[in-house]
């Protein structure tokens, strides 16, 4: 699919007659940063420790979720056990502690040359994450700190996480505009649904295993290969 194809395709689901960026809503893990490698080495620990069977893979599917909405699943799912908000909290932390435990990881690769284009462009970069835990959050602050807006949801503000449209509902009102002048930048199915459901004009990348096929059919209104294709495309969508 071309981007005039799929503008062409957005516009006609959102109702409206032309098409214009004033806002970008950017997910976080797989996106900002090349961590759901060890996100889910640190998701199947738990899981293990805890008696339940998983794969790394099924996380990435999960990705998104809140940390504690993941937890409430799988124990549910694993165990039978039906967990409360402290419980869930808790072992997340454990989780949390596994992750670091691993290392950090680098930044997606061209990342900051999406968030460049988007800069210089005047266009508001606002994160919009599932993510609770302190140690990837404080590292958005430091690593990105020109490249993005000071405004961001994560999952410490929602009751819903992805694929919910509630976390990208906030995200388009911190922007202060419409939804259909929002794009998402997303790498998982069930954020791609939230920015689908959202209203907002969905970029999908596959940073990760999951297919470009399994993408679209989320609901993404165009998949790149990567975020150094996703640069050098963005030009033709904010210019509009």
């Amino acid at each position: 699919m071309t981007l005039q194809e799929a503008i062409a395709g957005y516009m006609r689901y959102a109702g409206i007659k032309e098409m214009h960026v004033a806002a970008a809503l950017i997910d976080c893990d797989g996106v900002l940063f090349d961590t759901m490698k060890n996100h889910t080495r640190a998701w199947v620990k738990l899981m293990q420790k805890n008696g339940i069977k998983c794969s790394r893979d099924e996380f990435y599917l999960y990705e998104g979720m809140t940390g504690t909405e993941i937890v409430k699943k799988k124990f549910k799912e694993g165990v039978g056990k039906v967990l409360t908000d402290d419980e869930a909290r808790a072992l997340y932390g454990v989780k949390g502690r596994y992750f670091l435990e691993l290392g950090a990881t680098g930044k997606v690769n061209g990342i900051d040359r999406v968030l460049d284009v988007l800069r210089q462009a005047g266009v508001p970069r606002i994160v919009v994450t599932g993510s609770q835990q302190p140690s990837v959050l404080d590292r958005i602050d430091v690593e990105f700190a020109d490249l993005l807006s000071p405004e961001r949801v994560t999952g410490n503000d929602v009751r819903h996480g992805k694929p919910n449209p509630e976390p990208y509902l906030k995200g388009v009102a911190k922007a202060g505009v419409p939804a259909s002048q929002c794009i998402v930048v997303e790498n998982a199915p069930l954020g791609v649904q939230a920015g689908h459901a959202a209203g907002c004009f969905t970029i999908a990348v596959t940073t990760g295993p999951i297919s470009e096929k399994e993408l679209y059919k989320a609901g993404a209104d165009i998949v790149y290969p990567s975020m150094d294709a996703l640069a050098d495309a963005l030009p033709e969508l904010l210019n509009r």
